[in-house]
């Protein structure tokens, strides 16, 4: 059986990272409907909706590592982009991404 080093399973995992305007955070509560409350890296606990495209293709649990954009009009709010499989998240934490949240 063939060992892999984890810089090729970064590799063929993808990891998407943030980009301007986007937090990483970890899930607190999940609310009625298709909605989250998240614990961000700014500090902020955000209330975090699910858009339709994500909504039935995305699953998210408390503890997850997801990414989200705050709106522009109420920085206390946003929406989801990204949800984290467990081995994406310790990649995120080890390059220094997750700090003060995981």
């Amino acid at each position: 059986m063939q060992e892999f080093s984890p810089e090729q399973i970064e590799d063929e995992r993808r990891l998407r990272y943030p980009k301007t305007g986007e937090l990483l955070g970890m899930t607190e509560e999940r609310l009625a409907g298709a909605k989250l409350r998240v614990s961000c890296t700014d500090g902020k606990i955000r209330l975090v909706r699910i858009p339709g495209k994500l909504r039935r293709r995305v699953w998210v649990r408390v503890g997850d590592i997801v990414l989200i954009k705050p709106w522009e009009d109420d920085n206390d709010k946003a929406d989801l982009v990204w949800r984290y499989f467990r081995g994406q998240a310790d990649i995120l934490k080890r390059k220094g991404y997750l700090k003060g949240i995981y």
